[in-house]
């Protein structure tokens, strides 16, 4: 390690639904410090998730109540458990799969959510963000693919996994 370690800032939840998880989200869609943009933008698809709940147009979340219970059931199949690192040994790089530890998993999951839908064109923010969401539920979508890759890319090289330090 280098230097000090940088000291983990404490993060509030947010105003409305008092959840830090959704607090986090809202951070990293943030793009120069606009946060109420960010805001908007999340409590637009909440509003949304919860609208579709109610009138049970959500394929396979019958017993899903409200958004925030969606979004947790979203990240638990969209958070990766692995990922590979590069590491130099002996002259040449390997990727090293290694577990992904505690905040990364989100970081991870919510930056793969949020780069899919600004890859989609033509619509608003929170619908691009919304129909990504609703993919990621079904297993679809580039969110998914984003984690298989991973995932593959972890598999091809557990041959590796020796040279991790832990």
């Amino acid at each position: 390690m280098r230097g000090k370690q940088a000291p983990v800032r404490e993060i509030l939840p947010d105003p409305k639904y008092n959840s830090i998880v959704i607090a986090k989200f809202i951070n990293y869609i943030m793009l120069d410090g606009q946060k109420t943009i960010a805001q908007g933008i999340i409590y637009d698809v909440m509003n949304e998730i919860d609208r579709l709940l109610k009138e049970k147009k959500i394929e396979g979340a019958e017993n899903i109540k409200n958004a925030q219970e969606f979004l947790d059931v979203l990240l638990e199949k969209v958070t990766p458990m692995v990922e590979v690192k590069s590491r130099r040994v002996g002259g040449s790089n390997y990727q090293i799969p290694l577990p992904v530890r505690g905040n990364r998993r989100y970081y991870l999951a919510f930056t793969w959510l949020i780069d899919a839908a600004r890859a989609r064109k033509g619509k608003a923010m929170y619908k691009r963000l919304l129909e990504e969401m609703l993919d990621a539920f079904h297993g679809t979508g580039a969110t998914i693919k984003k984690k298989e890759d991973v995932y593959r890319m972890a598999e091809a090289n557990r041959a590796f996994a020796h040279l991790a330090r832990f």
